[in-house]
């Protein structure tokens, strides 16, 4: 009996957790991203919708012929943009993630993340769909349209519990272009604190749209003086005491941050994928906002 009690508990949490976020990021969708989310992302082309009349000043290379000769007055063809997309989410649910010196984990700021993304796209009638990760595929849920389908993919962020602690986005990179046929927009999620995967990623980006949302917590950025300090790898257990108040520690961590930061940039720019930066001690709006406006 206990147990079905606390069971209930935790699942009514959950459901409130998610109704919080839905109100929070379905509100900041509606006044804020869907159009820039439209503007940003296009269909995949364009789709022959309707004839009609010559009109002075159309160009020439629309007349239909055929349509022009059966009723002997020049017709254009009108093309409208085929807005549809398929958006895929490739969310890091490694053990990383659940780091954070702020209000909020790296996760959290991650599942709101996506939650706006997923409402942006139902606000265009796009389908959505999520590829669980760590160094494995941990789930797959196959883009859909609607509100349900929503509300469980972020369901399925607040309860998610990966097999594994680690992290590789080879794999999910190389699962994303043998298991998406058709070209879709990919958003990665991710503090990318991994091994390489330049490769994965040029040949993902030559198939798909993608675009890179590297969220981060200020503390990995700049390691502060507080002293003698035990550390743990939270993907690997490894733990170490660290002197937090040794300028060359502090400095050689600094630089191996800058290193990495600069590698992940370099990345992203030789295969051609546009990215945002994410700290979990600020307002992620102006980064997704930033990364719309300069596509």
């Amino acid at each position: 009996m206990l147990l079905k009690c606390h069971r209930k508990v935790e699942a009514t949490e959950l459901l409130k957790k998610v109704r919080r976020i839905e109100i929070k990021t379905r509100g900041l969708t509606r006044h804020i991203f869907a159009g820039q989310y439209h503007s940003a992302f296009k269909g995949r082309g364009i789709a022959f919708s309707e004839v009609r009349e010559y009109i002075y000043g159309d160009d020439v290379r629309n007349i239909d012929w055929n349509v022009t000769a059966r009723f002997n007055h020049p017709y254009v063809k009108i093309f409208e943009e085929e807005r549809e997309l398929t958006v895929v989410l490739l969310i890091d649910v490694s053990r990383s993630g659940s780091f954070g010196t702020t209000v909020s984990f790296k996760l959290d700021i991650m599942t709101e993340v996506a939650a706006v993304l997923s409402f942006s796209a139902i606000f265009n009638n796009d389908k959505i769909g999520v590829i669980f990760f760590s160094d494995r595929v941990e789930k797959f849920i196959p883009p859909k349209k609607g509100r349900k389908h929503i509300l469980r993919i972020i369901r399925e962020l607040l309860g998610f519990k990966a097999e594994s602690n680690r992290t590789d986005l080879n794999v999910p990179l190389q699962f994303l272009t043998s298991a998406i046929k058709k070209r879709c927009t990919a958003f990665i999620i991710s503090d990318f604190i991994a091994p390489d995967f330049e490769e994965a990623l040029r040949i993902a980006s030559n198939k798909h749209d993608i675009a890179a949302l590297k969220v981060f917590d200020p503390v990995e950025a700049s390691m502060p003086n507080i002293g003698l300090i035990k550390v743990s790898d939270a993907e690997t257990g490894y733990e170490k005491w660290v002197d937090t108040s040794s300028g060359h520690i502090r400095k050689a961590y600094m630089r191996w941050w800058d290193e990495h930061t600069a590698r992940i940039r370099d990345t992203f720019k030789k295969c051609g994928v546009d990215a945002a930066y994410i700290s979990t001690g600020e307002d992620y709006v102006k980064p997704l906002i930033k990364l719309f406006a300069a596509r």
